[in-house]
């Protein structure tokens, strides 16, 4: 996992981190062991049907991983005086994207959660409750497939509080 920084100006900053490629040579067993398990029972039955349906599948369900879930990068985009856009990039090309203003943002918080028998750390969105303003109407956490460590996930929250801070400080001095 490597995180990349871009800081377009003072309130503009970009985030990005790319997790693991698709490894080919796990891709390739895996079709390769479905394919010698149905041309094993294509063998025993002597029904072509078995080794067609076994190809169509394997295929299908390759695509639809590359297509809905193996995500290869995941940004953020701080834009103090808009918001928070939210990418993620598909293994297929597909880009997913998500736009938060920047007046429902809360705030931006480091949260840890137990998971089987260890600690993970994401990074989170707290939305702002239209209706209560010191409470949070819903939490939005971020880098979900790529899993950052908790040192990238702090470079991250870091930047994220000096946009925030810039932006509450703003309107007090004009």
């Amino acid at each position: 996992v490597a995180l990349r920084r871009r800081q377009h100006s003072a309130c503009c900053r970009e985030l990005s981190v790319r997790g693991p490629r698709v490894r080919l040579g796990a891709l390739s067993a895996a079709t390769s062991a479905a394919w010698l398990a149905a041309y094993a029972v294509f063998a025993l039955s002597e029904n072509s049907m078995v080794l067609s349906a076994a190809i169509f599948i394997t295929l299908l369900g390759l695509i639809i991983y590359l297509h809905f879930v193996k995500i290869d990068q995941e940004s953020l985009l701080v834009i103090g005086s808009l918001g928070i856009q939210v990418t993620s990039s598909y293994a297929s090309g597909k880009e997913s994207t998500t736009f938060i203003e920047m007046g429902q943002v809360k705030d931006v918080v480091i949260n840890e959660a137990i998971h089987m028998q260890k600690v993970i750390y994401y990074l989170c969105i707290l939305l702002q409750d239209p209706e209560d303003p010191q409470g949070v109407s819903e939490v939005v956490p971020l880098f979900q497939s790529s899993k950052p460590r908790l040192d990238c996930l702090i470079e991250v929250y870091k930047s994220c509080q000096e946009i925030l801070e810039q932006r509450k400080t703003a309107p007090q001095s004009s």
